[in-house]
């Protein structure tokens, strides 16, 4: 069958990938001039960047897809665990590594906040318990059908609810379980990791750190873009063809069956079609005149970013490939960004690629991802906002690292909630599509399939099972076992 695939995202070239290895002939039409979606490179002034994504957990999904095709994933691709999982700072001077050793990362907390120990290992030990409940009913399966929920698994996890701690919040759960402020404050902040806010979201989506902590958390060889780059080349080499340059106008139905696409004002046939776009604009846009999923198009969105790609003429020691510079009014900023605001006081990360990828800075120098969540773009006054919050990030960078941050930046750009939505068509800029906010966040994402148009399937970050480089290589796996069944 020949499938048709819009977008040329992670997600996409996953999809690309299955449904070629399942026999059939499959295109890809992307909008931009290259692959990845957010997930690409840029270059200036002897600086790269990984433009998206800068963390790396669950390789082993990326692996899956090589040994599918027959290959050795390490003939292609390549990544090192990291022994350092990511650098906190707080403004009172407070310095913390979290090591990838559990019981390294409990001395470091005994010796920098005077946390027993156990007190972590109890953490994460609940943090795997919810994954083993849940991970392969929520991650893995087809949640908008009914067979999946008849499953022995399923069966355990109901007796076992109230460990899944739906009906508490991540913070009120933590504050419970933790008391010590800095703590809290550490697994407050895996709710970033899919958009969502710790204060609102249920404490179920504890299971994130079961990703970075017992997986471990991985940096590939040559940078993020390299995981784009072995999907593409993977993709290719299993017959996929890819038209770059190439925005789809409309999704053509006809007698309730996606029959192809339009681009460029030809109609193509396909016998199947997968949108690997958020999935609003994918109706709103794409098929303007289908009856459309108004509850879950309504849905609350996930946050944003604001990103300055900062090339830094001087090397911090003290810095990591990951850091994390906390704010000092945690729940003050998840209720700016819900208001739609910035807090003058962002928790800011930095990603440095150049601490283990060395070409991506001239010698002495690094490259600086420096980000801070902001609300998607609902017609905020960026113009304003984003010097304000570019003020605020370099004094607070400044006061912890005690020097002027300004003065040593030698190269600078910018990504904001509208060039995202530019880049990407992720309605609003938002990172993740739908937020996790809510205890039914799960079934407020859409499902991998279309419900009233046979022939048609979604994969990627704006539907189950969510946002973030693993949860859309399993999207893929989803949808590509609903096209095995078509």
């Amino acid at each position: 069958m020949k499938i048709g695939i819009i977008g040329a995202g992670i997600g996409g070239m996953a999809i690309a990938v299955r449904a070629s290895l399942q026999g059939h002939d499959v295109e890809v039409y992307e909008a931009n001039d290259f692959p990845g979606g957010k997930l690409s490179e840029f270059r200036t002034k002897g600086y790269r960047f990984d433009a998206g994504p800068s963390l790396f957990t669950m390789p082993q999904y990326v692996d899956e897809l090589f040994r599918l095709a027959g290959e050795n994933p390490s003939d292609y691709f390549s990544y090192e665990k990291l022994s350092t999982v990511c650098n906190y700072f707080w403004e009172d001077g407070t310095a913390l590594s979290a090591y990838a050793d559990t019981d390294k990362f409990e001395e470091e907390l005994l010796e920098k906040l005077l946390i027993p120990k156990g007190v972590l290992k109890d953490m994460l030990a609940d943090s795997r318990t919810k994954y083993e409940l849940t991970g392969r009913i929520f991650l893995e399966q087809p949640i908008h059908k009914l067979k999946p929920w008849f499953s022995k698994e399923v069966g355990k996890a109901m007796l076992k609810l109230y460990k899944l701690d739906i009906f508490k919040s991540m913070h009120q759960l933590n504050q419970k379980k933790l008391k010590h402020p800095k703590l809290i404050q550490f697994f407050d902040r895996f709710a970033t990791y899919n958009g969502s806010d710790p204060y609102r979201a249920s404490g179920i989506l504890n299971i994130i750190p079961h990703f970075e902590h017992h997986f471990g958390a991985f940096f590939p060889k040559g940078g993020m873009i390299n995981i784009t780059n072995a999907l593409h080349h993977l993709a290719v080499r299993n017959g996929v063809k890819f038209h770059f340059n190439k925005k789809v106008e409309k999704i053509r139905v006809e007698q309730g069956k996606a029959k192809g696409i339009i681009c460029d004002g030809e109609n193509i046939d396909f016998g199947a079609v997968i949108s690997n776009m958020d999935v609003l604009p994918t109706y709103k846009k794409l098929l303007p005149n289908e009856k459309h999923p108004e509850r879950i198009l309504k849905a609350e969105r996930s946050s944003s970013a604001l990103i300055f790609y900062w090339g830094i003429k001087q090397s911090f020691p003290q810095l990591d490939l990951h850091n994390i510079f906390f704010s000092d009014f945690y729940k003050e900023e998840f209720d700016a960004i819900k208001s739609g605001s910035i807090h003058h006081d962002p928790t800011v990360y930095v990603n440095i690629s150049s601490k283990l990828n060395l070409t991506d800075a001239p010698e002495g120098c690094e490259n600086w991802f420096t980000m801070i969540n902001v609300p998607h773009n609902s017609g905020q006054n960026w113009d304003k906002l984003i010097p304000e919050a570019r003020n605020n990030i370099l004094k607070k960078l400044s006061r912890i690292l005690g020097v002027n941050i300004e003065e040593l930046i030698e190269t600078e750009e910018i990504l904001d909630p509208r060039r995202i939505q530019l880049r990407t068509s992720s309605h609003g800029g938002a990172l993740y599509g739908t937020a996790s906010n809510s205890r039914n966040a799960a079934f407020a994402r859409h499902a991998n399939f279309s419900r009233n148009i046979k022939g048609l399937y979604f994969c990627g970050g704006s539907v189950h099972p969510g946002g973030g480089i693993p949860l859309c290589l399993l999207s893929a796996k989803i949808t590509a076992d609903e096209l095995s069944e078509f």
